[in-house]
């Protein structure tokens, strides 16, 4: 880390972030957000085979996540497509993927991680 000041966060900051994280803080809607960085472009019933979901279940969560701003949608006739708004919200999962590695990796002769996910 550098020796710059850490700057304190603005607190309607804070609470956006935390509604963000709130919000793609399920398997579901990040193996979602997961998809759509691959795919760029997906309607509710690709994404639901792609996931191996009911389309029910795909819609509730493609819903919360349009609702939070994390995805655009476009209509072409009774067609939906969905993409990621920003692709940003990307690189949160990729490093999310990354710290969980590396407690893996970190900790392999434990029975489970500091996160209390049960190992082996």
């Amino acid at each position: 880390m550098d020796d710059q000041p850490i700057q304190p966060i603005d607190a309607g900051l804070l609470m956006d972030m935390a509604e963000l994280l709130r919000a793609i803080a399920h398997p579901l809607r990040i193996s979602i957000i997961e998809l759509l960085k691959d795919k760029k472009q997906l309607t509710v019933s690709q994404i639901q085979r792609e996931l191996g979901t009911e389309q029910a279940v795909a819609s509730h969560h493609l819903i919360i996540l349009k609702n939070k701003d994390i995805l655009n949608s476009k209509r072409y006739g009774k067609t939906i497509l969905y993409s990621l708004r920003n692709e940003n919200i990307s690189h949160l999962i990729y490093f999310a993927r990354k710290t969980m590695s590396e407690e893996l990796d970190a900790n392999q002769s434990t029975e489970t991680s500091r996160f209390g996910i049960k190992l082996g």
